[in-house]
């Protein structure tokens, strides 16, 4: 004994694994015996590690196995996209009572994931969504968990995946979820900006080429009263022109008329918005302070149901595709 302390050696025991040399060299200080000079500088650079929560992962003989993981990334200088889409929809639709060709609180309920995503990783510049899919688009440049591919579509869809259960009963206030939804995503990259808006195109142009089949479809089982076998016959192969030739002709319908909603899509983007907000202020002469609205400009996610198929879009939100956006 020494002063009352426990003298520990002048030389540090030398273990061969340090998971066993970590504790003893945190817990002797506090059981009051002294470290030597080394092994005391050693445990305090370790506690200013661990205090900075940046200690390395503790070595041993299986660590090897680090080396199988896929550190795949997004080549520099694309166009980042995460694309999602329902897994198994179809029955899920069914399931939960989906409203036919159309339901707005479906539609609702995938923005408002999509928009809570866009929230959470403020590098998506643009997302694009329709039916049961949804595509987000980050910045060029972005150097989000360095590009990891693995990082980009795990994020989203596990965000847009928690994010639809969340907020399910916010739109199907009547209709109980019954089982947990399923998305699946992919990450595709783009080299320029006129492939990123032949992507965007191309899946507008499919929540066309869907809808109106759909409007069509449903229209003649609901109104027309045939069966489902019966309509797809019906419109076998009809070309654009056809259907909408049968939905006015045959049920007074004009296809031109119909949500822009379900014709065009959602697209979400970041605008400025002036916001009002509730202030207490001191007024000179008075003991009570008063409550105020005052207005604040506020950057946020915004919903469009518009055209992005021609020039007219870009030209007029040029921020989308430039390189500081």
């Amino acid at each position: 004994m020494e002063g009352g302390n426990v003298c520990v050696c002048a030389r540090a025991p030398a273990f061969r694994d340090r998971a066993t040399q970590l504790p003893l060299m945190l817990a002797l200080p506090r059981l009051g015996g002294v470290l030597p000079p080394a092994a005391a500088a050693a445990s305090l650079g370790l506690r200013a590690r661990l205090s900075c929560g940046r200690v390395a992962m503790a070595k041993s003989k299986f660590e090897y196995v680090r080396g199988f993981e896929d550190e795949a990334t997004c080549l520099p200088n694309c166009w980042v996209v995460v694309r999602l889409d329902g897994r198994g929809f179809h029955r899920f639709a069914e399931q939960h009572g989906f409203k036919k060709p159309n339901d707005d609180r479906a539609l609702n309920l995938m923005n408002k994931s999509a928009q809570t995503v866009m929230q959470e990783l403020e590098d998506i510049v643009i997302a694009y969504g329709q039916s049961d899919e949804y595509s987000f688009v980050f910045k060029k440049k972005s150097n989000w968990f360095k590009r990891r591919a693995s990082k980009f579509m795990t994020h989203v869809v596990s965000q847009f995946a928690s994010s639809y259960v969340f907020y399910w009963k916010d739109y199907f206030k009547d209709q109980p979820l019954l089982y947990p939804p399923g998305f699946d995503g992919r990450v595709v990259l783009y080299p320029s900006d006129q492939n990123l808006k032949d992507y965007l195109s191309w899946r507008q142009a499919d929540c066309h080429i869907n809808n109106l089949y759909n409007t069509v479809f449903w229209t003649l089982v609901q109104r027309g009263g045939l069966t489902p076998v019966q309509a797809q016959k019906r419109l076998q192969g009809t070309v654009a022109s056809d259907k909408n030739e049968i939905l006015f002709s045959q049920f007074n319908i004009n296809y031109n008329n119909e949500s822009l909603l379900y014709r065009k899509g959602t697209v979400l983007l970041w605008q400025k918005v002036n916001q009002a907000i509730k202030k207490k202020i001191k007024i000179p002469e008075e003991t009570e302070e008063k409550e105020v609205e005052v207005t604040r400009p506020r950057t946020t996610v915004v919903a469009l149901h518009c055209d992005i198929i021609g020039d007219q879009f870009w030209d007029q939100y040029p921020e989308i595709l430039a390189d500081d956006s």
